[in-house]
């Protein structure tokens, strides 16, 4: 059985990775929906601030949308490209951010059609700048990505269950 959330952060060869998964007792499609839904980020994503120029709806292999994000008391704004697509069950998001940061989102969904589903995120980060960079990705990563991870899939949680 799996907790309400799990999450790990690792940081390997300059490329930062937070992993975090939440079981969700309603059906995939629906959990789907909501997570490839753009307009729908503000209601889950705790570092949400905005998303604009979303190019597709519904989102398709290479649909593009600038989201502008808040941690630790700074916002910035990252250029998506879904790059991967196979609904209901995975999608993956490439970012450029400032300073030509780079970032990868995977969303993996399992389980029986009508519930629960078991949502697995993992978000890995390259930030620019060497080893400086990687430093400060420690930093800005760490405890604190892996806490809005965790509270972002519990949010996500009690957005689908309110309304069984």
């Amino acid at each position: 059985m799996l907790p309400d959330a799990a999450a790990a952060v690792s940081v390997l060869s300059g490329m930062s990775t937070v992993h975090a998964q939440i079981e969700i007792d309603a059906p995939v499609q629906r959990v789907w929906d909501t997570v490839m839904d753009p307009h729908h980020l503000k209601d889950w994503v705790t570092i949400h601030k905005s998303v604009k120029n979303v190019s597709d709806s519904p989102l398709r292999r290479g649909s593009t949308m600038d989201q502008a994000l808040h941690i630790r008391g700074v916002s910035f704004n990252v250029h998506w490209t879904l790059t991967d697509l196979r609904s209901p069950q995975h999608a993956e998001w490439e970012g450029q951010g400032p300073a030509h940061s780079v970032a990868r989102i995977r969303y993996e969904l399992s389980g029986d059609g009508d519930g629960p589903t078991r949502f697995a995120y993992t978000n890995e980060f390259m930030p620019p700048g060497g080893r400086l960079g990687n430093a400060a990705s420690r930093f800005i990563v760490g405890a604190t990505s892996e806490r809005e991870a965790n509270n972002s899939l519990a949010r996500l949680k009690a957005l689908l269950e309110r309304g069984r």
